[in-house]
């Protein structure tokens, strides 16, 4: 009876092993593919049903058809504007708007305001003042809403704005945002304000997609005047204890906010199925920066984020900075930095000495040797955990928004991104990279090669788990 049993065992695992070799490869790219059947391998019964739930980054039929109609109606409903279209004649803009065009659907315009703010409690006070100065709607997007003081804040602004007759509405993402969605979801919607999660998790994640995939935007549109769009939740700075958060928001006003609130429409149409009315805003502000909006997330056929990541990369002639709180490459963004290294570009990479993230920042140190070898400069932040997401392309392109540089942004989040063509954006960024860079420790490669053999053992364990952050 023990001898039958363990053979069935036995044969089982091989069978879960031979039809994970052959399921698993043609369902997935090949880094994830490795890092699943390793994990198959090693423990077929746990591997399988986690491949099942989690391996594959499917989103529903309908969320798919949904997102395709969302961008045929932007690219249709943004005619208005093609008088505000900035055409770039030279240079690596040349190359890159119509590129984020054709993933995103949005074009580029000229004659919007671009405000630069990095101060957290300023950027959040900022984006109340303007809630309770709406007199038509406000609309937010966000990845994360917390029970806390910043929660109430923001609860309070929304209820007094829908007790005046502005037209409020919220999306929150399900699993980011649950605390909040628990706290305040009630109390919102008897004041008025339509509420909303996005991706819903438990037993509704079915009829959504794979049960991890998340909406981490971070969106605001106000009365179709003000839009902000970066990488602050509505949360305290301190929401994760011991890593207070610093954070870069981009406020902005002209044609650009009504892509920002396209976006918003375009997943509110998503979740709900109700098409929301976009007005294009043809009013031109004297800063006049050209900007451009670049969706991404799993409802797209490409991964937009990392195609114009990489694209941007490539691009450089001079410098490239890139600032993120949770760098986990793939090979193709991994060899774009190393390509721009070794021709002759400044690369420099900006991380967080601290991270919330443990499995992450193991993996994401197994990455230094070999960037650090190829002349890759990586500087490690201290005061704060540094959440910012931005990158900075010579002296006239830049990228502010929810993007990380890992698998999981550009593979199965929902992301959004501001591309600005403008030399005096850059310039207040390079000014921000540079404060960063004042107060932090440059990573020495001798140094960091003499490491304990066991750190890298962690390091190079963490990395096979690459695509599963």
């Amino acid at each position: 009876m023990d001898w039958s049993y363990g053979t069935a065992l036995l044969i089982l695992d091989w069978l879960i092993r031979l039809a994970a070799l052959w399921w698993i490869p043609s369902r997935t790219t090949p880094a994830a593919a490795r890092s699943w059947l390793l994990l198959v391998g090693f423990v077929p019964l746990l591997g399988l049903p986690l491949y099942l739930l989690l391996g594959h980054p499917w989103l529903s039929r309908e969320r798919i058809e949904r997102q395709a109609r969302a961008s045929d109606v932007i690219r249709e409903e943004q005619r208005p504007l093609s008088a505000l279209r900035w055409t770039p004649r030279e240079g690596a803009a040349a190359e890159m708007a119509p590129l984020i065009e054709r993933q995103g659907a949005f074009m580029p315009t000229h004659g919007n305001a671009v405000a630069l703010l990095d101060d957290y409690d300023a950027s959040l006070r900022a984006l109340l003042d303007d809630i309770d100065s709406a007199t038509q709607q406000v609309h937010l997007l966000y990845y994360l809403m917390f029970d806390d003081a910043v929660g109430e804040a923001v609860t309070d602004a929304l209820c007094r704005a829908a007790g005046r007759g502005v037209t409020c509405r919220l999306l929150l993402d399900a699993v980011g945002a649950k605390r909040g969605l628990r706290a305040y979801a009630a109390r919102l919607r008897t004041a008025g304000v339509q509420v909303h999660a996005m991706l819903p998790g438990g037993l509704q994640w079915r009829r959504s997609g794979r049960m991890d995939l998340r909406n981490h935007r971070k969106v605001a549109v106000i009365d179709n005047g003000i839009g902000y769009v970066g990488s602050q939740n509505l949360a305290d700075a301190v929401f994760v204890a011991g890593h207070p958060n610093r954070e870069l928001v981009a406020r902005v006003q002209g044609p650009v906010v009504s892509h920002l609130e396209g976006v918003f429409a375009s997943d509110w149409y998503i979740e709900t199925g109700e098409r929301l009315a976009v007005q294009p805003d043809l009013s031109v502000q004297s800063e006049d920066v050209s900007t451009q909006l670049l969706p991404s997330g799993p409802a797209y056929p490409f991964e937009n984020a990392r195609d114009t990541v990489n694209a941007l990369i490539h691009l450089a002639r001079r410098q490239v900075v890139l600032t993120t709180p949770y760098f986990v490459p793939d090979d193709a963004t991994l060899s774009a930095l190393r390509i721009a290294a070794l021709s002759g570009v400044d690369v420099q990479l900006v991380l967080s000495a601290t991270n919330n993230q443990t499995l992450t920042a193991w993996a994401q140190q197994s990455y230094y040797e070999e960037l650090l070898a190829c002349g890759v400069k990586i500087a490690l932040y201290r005061p704060h955990f540094l959440h910012a997401k931005h990158l900075t392309v010579d002296d006239d392109i830049a990228l502010v928004g929810s993007i990380n540089l890992d698998i999981r942004s550009f593979a199965l989040n929902a992301e959004i991104g501001l591309v600005c063509y403008d030399a005096g954006v850059v310039a207040r960024i390079r000014a921000i990279e540079a404060e960063y860079l004042a107060q932090a420790d440059a990573v020495d490669r001798d140094a960091w090669r003499r490491r304990p053999g066991w750190q890298r053992s962690r390091e190079g364990i963490a990395r096979l788990a690459d695509s599963l952050m």
